[in-house]
């Protein structure tokens, strides 16, 4: 039997297999709004034979989104557009949808990766960012304005609210961002981070502000529906956030009832140098799930339905989570699920893809004519 192809329980969710398609950003939303892309794109992915499909990093306030196209759920107008499309979703697929709640901090009011990616000026219709520290993310840059205590709470409150507008819509599990350079991430890193109260300095003080917000997110999601985090393993930059610290966060986590860690690596700093080649973060996930016992996602340039599966087989992660594979192949899991002898659900409409060779693949079907 597959490893990659049998079940997991993450609190009351029951997943069929291993496969999480992973967070994508789409930069295609209005005002933080989803729209016939997201429609489209996520109505596709949840198809994809994955058990699990995580909504893109979706900001909790609007001075938090990465760019002006970046999803939101911080007003009526943002859970209202997602409704008619998780509808669609419940109604043809059987995935669980999970969504990440973000905040991109001093990476935010930047362009489209597809219009260059850099920070836009407050004077061409970008906005005032703010971190952990008035330090920008790269030298030359206008700098964030550090938080003070107002606004910690603000951006608390701010993820409290949109964990409940999250459950209103029946999202099945959450994922805090804490990776990639954005603000949570740069809370923990002592490259981002160079406060002088209880919220930086020492690894203790820096791993305060995310706990906070897990706890607080924690607190009002119900008990059982899972939460995971997503976290950097290593900044990729001697002396910064590395793998050690990553483990004992892990450990803090662990003793608030995550429920998973998903292990990527880089983004708080352009000075990172990253060893890229086929699942190059998966000694991270390793790492951090023998040292903690945590449910671990290995996630990075995970491309093929073998390399999936000796992932998962050998225990060097629970789970995988697929992003640039699933767009290039939206039926990623469907495929793999045929080389591994695996099964999927589908949807009636689809059953007559099935090969002529795997006529399990999608389980118990019929199909007649006269």
């Amino acid at each position: 039997m597959s490893s990659l192809f049998s079940p997991i329980e993450l609190r009351d969710l029951k997943l069929s297999n291993r496969i999480m398609v992973s967070p994508m950003c789409q930069y295609s939303a209005i005002d933080g709004s989803a729209n016939d892309w997201h429609f489209t794109h996520i109505n596709m992915l949840a198809l994809s034979g994955a058990a699990m499909f995580c909504i893109e990093a979706t900001h909790v306030e609007d001075i938090g989104r990465i760019t002006p196209g970046c999803l939101g759920l911080y007003n009526d107008a943002n859970e209202a557009a997602l409704k008619p499309i998780l509808a669609s979703v419940r109604k043809h697929s059987k995935a669980a949808v999970a969504m990440q709640l973000a905040h991109a901090g001093r990476k935010a009011s930047s362009q489209r990766p597809w219009e260059g990616g850099q920070l836009i000026p407050i004077a061409e219709g970008g906005w005032q960012t703010v971190g952990p520290s008035d330090v920008p993310h790269k030298e030359g840059e206008a700098a964030p304005v550090a938080l003070n205590d107002a606004g910690l709470k603000r951006i608390r409150e701010a993820f409290v609210a949109s964990a409940k507008r999250a459950d209103r819509l029946g999202i099945d599990a959450l994922e805090l961002h804490g990776a990639h350079g954005y603000l949570l991430h740069q809370f923990l890193s002592p490259i981002a981070n160079k406060r002088t109260d209880r919220y930086g300095g020492s690894l203790e003080n820096r791993m305060r502000f995310p706990l906070e917000v897990f706890d607080a997110v924690r607190a009002v999601f119900p008990d059982h529906k899972p939460i995971g985090m997503r976290v950097s393993a290593t900044d990729w930059v001697e002396g910064a956030w590395d793998l050690a610290q990553t483990i004992e966060f892990a450990r803090e986590l662990k003793k608030r009832g995550v429920d998973w860690m998903d292990v990527s690596s880089g983004g708080v700093s352009p000075l990172q140098k990253i060893p890229l080649g086929p699942g190059y973060q998966v000694p991270a996930a390793l790492a951090v799930k023998e040292a903690t016992g945590v449910t671990t996602m290995a996630v990075g340039l995970i491309t093929e339905a073998k390399q999936a599966e000796e992932i998962v087989s050998s225990g060097k992660a629970d789970m995988v989570a697929l992003a640039r594979g699933m767009l290039y192949d939206p039926r990623w899991g469907w495929h793999a699920a045929a080389e591994l002898g695996g099964e999927v659900s589908a949807p009636p409409q689809y059953w007559r893809s099935q090969p002529s060779t795997q006529k399990a693949l999608f389980g118990k079907t019929t199909f007649g004519t006269r």
